[in-house]
């Protein structure tokens, strides 16, 4: 299927595309005004550390979604299976990416743990709605994603850069996309930069790290946003003998209202290894 009539379907039909393997793209614009998120899936004896990495760097990495070892169902997100319901996953060993499959039944196991992080596609529709359109949505394209100079906080085993998406809007919005970006802490919330990308290490928005070139009008001021894409270059860095994430821009979409941040519960006993 095609971006424009997949934009239209609901999250029912869409999940059932993305179970079917029919649907393997981005998921920008799909199921509007639906959480979407980023998603991470480690042994239990990273867990505990990536936990604190999370806790460490809430604005890349907002924890929305839990389950503990070999649990596939995360009831407080929807009717979800993270096993085929995510569009595209990366399979990491020892921090190499392996390779993309669009189901992991087959390398589940009983000791994996998953987290799933807000993201930013969750409040591109607030933006729409009140009048700031995403170039890279009208585009078809996926958001342009770059690592930055900026180093996260260490947590266990786990650092590395931040990586950033972009969307440019002019100076005069700015404010009012700062404003409402802020509602949606969940999912990143406000820019941590707009101007220059040279002076966060970006050095040609032409060429991302991730996702899709997006051109910047030279009215335009390149806005940036902490990336759930973060927690990659963080696994590159620690080496973990597997992690399981999203393919770039191939979100899972949940059955949440964008606009309410869903309750999470995390046992720290069963993050305990051994």
């Amino acid at each position: 299927m095609l971006f424009e009539p997949l934009a239209k379907l609901g999250v029912v039909e869409l999940r059932r595309e993305v179970r079917a393997g029919r649907f393997t793209g981005q998921t920008a614009g799909q199921a509007p005004d639906l959480l979407q998120g980023n998603l991470v899936i480690l042994p239990l004896e990273y867990a505990g550390d990536f936990l604190l990495y999370c806790m460490n760097n809430p604005k890349p990495c907002p924890v929305i979604g839990f389950a503990g070892p070999g649990d596939p169902h995360l009831p407080n997100l929807g009717d979800i299976d993270i096993r085929g319901d995510v569009p595209k996953y990366r399979i990491y060993r020892d921090g190499v990416f392996s390779e993309e499959v669009i189901d992991i039944t087959r390398f589940w196991r009983d000791d994996l743990v998953t987290f799933i992080l807000g993201c930013s596609f969750t409040f591109e529709e607030a933006l729409i709605r009140n009048g700031y359109p995403v170039r890279h949505i009208e585009m078809g394209r996926n958001v342009p994603m770059f690592h930055t100079t900026i180093e996260t906080i260490k947590g266990g085993i786990f650092s590395g850069p931040l990586v950033v998406t972009m969307r440019a809007y002019s100076q005069e919005q700015i404010p009012e996309i700062f404003d409402l970006s802020a509602g949606y802490t969940h999912a990143h919330g406000t820019p941590i930069y707009w101007g220059d990308p040279r002076k966060i290490g970006i050095g040609d928005l032409s060429a991302p790290d991730y996702g899709d070139a997006v051109p910047v009008d030279e009215n335009d001021v390149p806005v940036f946003w902490a990336c759930g894409v973060t927690p990659q270059a963080a696994i590159a860095r620690a080496k973990p003998k597997l992690c399981i994430t999203h393919a770039p821009g191939c979100m899972l979409v949940t059955d949440v209202p964008s606009s309410e941040p869903p309750l999470v519960t995390i046992s720290f006993a069963s993050l305990q290894h051994g």
